[in-house]
């Protein structure tokens, strides 16, 4: 956790390998209800399908799901505590969905928060493809505010990759093989100006 709070503070952003193992990530997979929706842009009422930004699949997570579900929302409570303790970002709570890109899938470069519009604060995603190589698509590109190319994340097994959400415009490529993950979103209670200097 001590590296995760570190990163935030100098980069903005965390890649957390093995932040759980393979026994763990099968238990989340097979928690995955069937029923998965399109996905779709915008907040509350303004929500709409829009395949040619996004293509993918989602299912809201649930405790009730199943118990690697409340295990893996155990730890991002964890997360949300110690980050809180350290910078002071009002982390209030999480909200998190499956994700899954077919061959073909992608989701076009964008923010997960505005800065003084919206009460995003902090994203995850978390990986579950375990037998993810190279030339299977659906990497993740993080950007920094002038579009600057700051990392090409693969998504492996385990993977955990956290950051500020109104820092980094991100996009995932297309997937050549069918895709996992879990998106969420650490969200404070109503907007505030708390956005983590890391520029000093």
């Amino acid at each position: 956790m001590e590296k995760l709070i570190d990163a935030l503070i100098t980069h903005g952003y965390y890649i957390w390998d093995d932040f759980l193992d393979s026994q763990s990530v099968a238990d989340l997979r097979e928690a995955i209800p069937a029923n998965w929706k399109q996905a779709r842009i915008g907040r509350n009422d303004d929500l709409v399908k829009a395949t040619k930004i996004r293509s993918d699949k989602i299912q809201w997570l649930q405790r009730e799901n199943a118990r690697a579900v409340g295990h893996y929302l155990d730890l991002m409570e964890e997360i949300r505590l110690s980050v809180n303790r350290y910078l002071y970002l009002g982390l209030f709570e999480y909200e998190a969905h499956f994700a899954k890109y077919e061959p073909g899938d992608f989701y076009q470069k964008h923010l997960d928060s505005f800065q003084g519009q919206e009460n995003r604060k902090l994203t995850t995603v978390f990986y579950m493809n375990e037998d993810w190589q190279p030339g299977d698509g659906g990497e993740l590109h993080l950007y920094d505010l002038q579009d600057n190319l700051l990392e090409v994340i693969a998504p492996k097994s385990g993977r955990l990759v956290v950051f500020l959400s109104e820092l980094f415009p991100h996009e995932v490529l297309t997937s050549h093989i069918n895709r996992y993950s879990i998106a969420g979103w650490f969200r404070i209670n109503g907007v505030r100006d708390n956005l983590l200097d890391i520029s000093k």
